[in-house]
Order: C-alpha cells, then structure tokens, then sequence
C-alpha cells in the first residue's frame, strides 16, 4: 500500500531540473537498509543497487521536477525567469513558488505578468513576459535577501488527499511519483536472494532533456530497463477518451516520440498482471518522451519500455493520481523483479 508520509516528503522536496539535490536525499532515507549501495553519478542522479547474479535491470523515475531560475533582478525588484521544463503560461498566472537562495533561504513568491495593451484574453502569455514578485521594492533589496542569477525557482502547492481519498494532490507528482514507486520495488525486495542484478534509479534533468538517464545508463549498462513516470488521463471533461484513466491500473505504454517498447518485454508485463490480477491498461502515444529514449539506446541496446501512471493536470503547480494505480504499478515491477532471471532474459533476446 502505498505510503502516504513517504509520498508527502518525495513530492515537498524541492527539486526543479538541475537543482535535484533536496529531493535525491529524501529518496536516499528511504532507500537506505534497503539496498547494497547507493552512488550518485556527477549530474546528481542517484542509483541504488541491490547485487545479484543474473543480468542487469534499471528502473528509473526522474527525481526532477519543472520550474524556473533566477534570469534577471529588475531595479524594481522583480525576477524576470528562464522556464526549466515546458510550461503552459496560463497554468501559472498568480501561483506561489519558493525560491532557494544559495545559502539554503526558502523565499516566497508569487508568479505574475502584465500583459501588454491589447494582447488577446484568450492567448498565452509570452514567457519573456513573466515575472516572480518577490514583494519588495528595489533590486537592493532583492539582493539583500541573498538572491542570486541562477536560483532555482519551484512551484509551490498543496499535499492534499481528495474527497475521494484514493485521489491525491500535489506538486510534482512529475516524476516523483516514479522516483517512489522505485523506491518501494527496492524496499520490498528486502530479505530476497534475487537472480537479477537490481538497479533503482531518481535521475536528473528529464525535464530538460532526459540527460540524467543518458548518464545512469552508461553507468550502469542495464540489459533491461524501465522508465516509470507519468501519463496523461483520459477522463477529465475535454480530453481525448481513452483506456488510460486514473483508477485504471498501471499504464503499459507501447510508444511514445523517444521509443518503441521492446514488444516481448510489454507482451511479457501484461502476462504477469492477467496471471496476479493486476489491473493494467496497454496504449499508444503520440507525443512526448521519456528516460526510456536514453535508456533503450545504451551500448549495443538495452531491453526496455515506460510503464506510465495517469495523472490529471501534469506541467503545472497541481496535478493528480490515484493510489490504486501506484499499488498495482509497485505490485507489477516487484513481481517481475522477482520473478525476472537469465532463462526469462535469454526469452526475451529471442524475441529479436
């Protein structure tokens, strides 16, 4: 079941793409005990392994989250910003951040624009146009608070349980929701011998490019590897209808603009939540990317797919998911990881 404590401190961590590292050290705490080691590579991202003699499996969830930094200090005290992560300008008028000064000092601001005379209602904002009002006067005394060019700036919202207690609220649910479930796969596997040699990983940067599965690849050099994070949904009023809903159990996804899922790898998780009742949705997209594009393009390839979990709202200060989903996607990796050995690795190899 999943942890709502630990979920809390995964998603209140801030952690925009670069800036990573209060977020890693929540994910170490609840790894530690549980793993043989755990390292970080030089981006920041950090892996945990649990040694076993058998081929090599990396699960990711990228501990990044979106946001801005610190682009410009205007004389009247404003921060002009660079977006981390793409960003949609009408999710964000009037929402608070926190900016972290490089001493460690959480300020707060709240996001704001002035939109240029005429500039049409019903168009975006452009983001050279978007400032944080950090409430002061000058850029002396911006600068007297300790801010700097270059610091992180992160949403700040909410950890909320809904009226329907299985739906959560938060920030960043993209992808600390990823970076957790690896954690809890890693958790439970303690006390087991396994015949694999298991890797979990919360990388860096995705938001911006995927960069830190690119480097934890080469680190490790998974023969098989997953990417967990999340998915859009397909039951809020103006969506697209679609089999991946919130609710609907892990999201097995087939494509997406960064890879092909390695089709005896999907047909061989879908087995594994027909035979253990674990509910499963199987779908295509058409857009977007995730640690898999990396991770599948390691040395001479590596086994690979993205399991997503469907959350409302995603690159925004709120999004949603549901904890059903997180179990049953914590239920399929933990039983393939269990179950996962060279006579299963050589079956899959064929499949090529």
């Amino acid at each position: 079941m999943a942890n709502l404590e630990m979920l809390e401190a995964f998603c209140q961590a801030d952690g925009v793409s670069g800036y990573e590292k209060e977020a890693t050290r929540v994910m170490k705490s609840y790894l530690e005990g549980y793993c043989d080691e755990i390292q970080y590579d030089y981006l920041g991202s950090l892996v945990a392994h649990k040694k076993g003699v058998g081929p090599k499996v990396l699960l990711t969830g990228h501990i990044d989250e979106i946001g801005f930094c610190v682009k410009e200090i205007t004389e009247d005290g404003y921060l002009r910003v660079h977006p981390l992560g793409g960003w949609n300008t009408r999710n964000m008028m009037a929402e608070p951040v926190t900016i972290t000064t490089r001493e460690g000092k959480k300020l707060p601001g709240i996001i704001g624009t002035d939109p240029k005379p005429g500039w049409p209602r019903d168009k975006a904002i452009p983001m050279e146009d978007v400032y944080v009002d950090l409430g002061v006067a000058s850029k002396q005394e911006a600068l007297d608070l300790g801010i700097h060019i270059g610091d992180p700036i992160t949403p700040k919202a909410e950890f909320m349980v809904m009226n329907n207690p299985k739906y959560v609220n938060a920030k960043a649910w993209d992808d600390r929701v990823g970076a957790a479930i690896v954690t809890d796969v890693m958790r439970n596997m303690a006390g087991k011998t396994l015949a694999c040699d298991l890797y979990c990983a919360g990388t860096v940067q995705e938001e911006v490019g995927c960069r830190g599965a690119k480097t934890v690849g080469q680190m490790v050099m998974p023969d098989l590897s997953i990417a967990i994070d999340v998915g859009g949904d397909s039951d809020t009023p103006n969506a697209p209808k679609g089999k991946a809903v919130l609710g609907s159990g892990a999201a097995i996804c087939v494509r997406d603009n960064s890879f092909i899922a390695h089709y005896g790898l999907l047909w061989h998780m879908e087995k594994i939540c027909e035979e253990h009742q674990i509910p499963y949705t199987t779908y295509v997209l058409g857009y977007g990317g995730t640690d898999s594009g990396e991770m599948s393009k390691v040395g001479a390839g590596s086994i690979n797919l993205t399991i997503s979990i469907p959350s409302r709202h995603i690159h925004s200060h709120n999004s949603m998911i549901h904890l059903n989903d997180y179990d049953a996607i914590v239920a399929l990796l933990s039983e393939f990881v269990k179950t996962f050995d060279q006579s299963v690795f050589e079956k899959l190899k064929e499949c090529k």
